[in-house]
């Protein structure tokens, strides 16, 4: 069942592909890029410890320089961030019913709700948001529906903390990690929105599959996640928010998710439930206002396992200085509880250019 998912994905590529292409000889290109800076005082209290003060003064990560090109059906574009780090690489071709796309962008699963800039516009990921990454690909998008094929996420799992009394060629210890995992399958990720009006609803869904090898045995390890994002504006002010849950979510790479444990003999899932809620307000093309909370818990499904929890709560003002040019004075709060809470204030400083 697990296979012939995807093998139905693929063949939605494969008729993609007999459309007939045409494209133009003239590519029109359009630069951009932006500066960020993060000016930013971190009160860090960790859980029976003593706190700690610091300064963030620094470029942020994701400051980037890119494009975008067009030539008739054919498209794509490119984004490097700091540290030459590339961020986006990808082509498009638009064949009339749809589009497909090819190479490395952001997934289906990803969906911003939250505007909130600490830690190079962190967007409470990691605390709730539905986050993946910009990954290597095949996406197909048709009348709102995006299909794609992605780089699988082979994340290591930890060994329970049973004994491996039938693992004789097992010689790390438990709390170690496994050094081999097979695949066979690109991770599947799926999203549709529903369009009402000025407003939106995303339905958001994904799932992989791999096996864990351990001691010649092969262990098969699935993750499942499914969820929604909306995105309501009235008049100047919006509500935005997002709902995650699933199994073995972080092992797919959603940001903050619990992943599963194993033993030689057994895979243990994690089951994780996330969601923001953010709510803004537009004052004048000056300024405007956003809240924003995030939550996360993860918990084995196993009877008596502890649940691990973080929030995250933020307050912020964007000041337009001038034409892309802003400030985001911004204090906020992470929370992970029975760990550490760090406390901050301060501002990210961004122009456009």
């Amino acid at each position: 069942m697990k296979k012939l998912l995807v093998l139905l994905a693929a063949v939605a590529f494969v008729v993609a592909f007999t459309v007939p292409a045409m494209s133009a000889d003239k590519a029109e290109w359009s630069f951009y890029g932006n500066a960020r800076m993060a000016t930013f005082y971190d009160d860090v209290e960790p859980e029976g410890g003593e706190g700690d003060t610091d300064l963030q003064w620094d470029l942020q990560g994701n400051s980037r320089i890119g494009a975008a090109v067009k030539a008739g059906d054919i498209g794509g574009g490119f984004e490097y961030g700091t540290g030459i780090n590339l961020r986006k690489i990808y082509g498009t071709w638009n064949f009339g019913g749809g589009s497909l796309l090819v190479g490395q962008t952001y997934t289906p699963l990803d969906y911003f709700s939250s505007g909130q800039v600490k830690d190079d516009d962190t967007g409470l990921i990691g605390y709730g948001t539905s986050y993946t990454g910009r990954l290597p690909q095949i996406k197909l998008n048709i009348a709102g529906l995006e299909l794609a094929l992605i780089k699988p996420n082979t994340l290591a799992v930890t060994k329970a903390s049973t004994a491996w009394d039938d693992c004789a060629s097992c010689t790390a210890a438990p709390g170690t990690v496994f050094d081999d995992t097979d695949t066979s399958l690109p991770k599947l990720e799926v999203a549709y929105k529903i369009n009402l009006g000025s407003a939106h609803i995303k339905i958001l869904g994904g799932f992989q599959t791999y096996d864990l090898v351990v001691g010649g045995k092969e262990l098969s390890l699935d993750s499942l996640v499914y969820g929604f994002g909306v995105t309501a504006p009235f008049g100047p002010a919006y509500f935005k928010g997002s709902l995650l849950a699933g199994k073995n979510a972080g092992n797919l790479g959603i940001a903050g998710a619990g992943t599963a444990t194993a033993s030689a003999t057994e895979i243990v899932d994690n089951d994780t439930l996330a969601y923001t809620a953010v709510l803004g307000f537009k004052a004048s093309d000056m300024i405007s206002f956003e809240l924003g909370y995030g939550h996360i818990e993860n918990e084995d499904d196993v009877s008596g396992a502890p649940k691990t929890e973080a929030d995250a709560y933020y307050a912020q003002a964007v000041i337009n200085i001038a034409k892309g040019f802003f400030v985001v004075p911004e204090v906020g709060k992470f929370d992970k509880k029975d760990t550490k809470e760090t406390t901050y204030y301060g501002a990210k400083w961004q122009i456009n250019f």
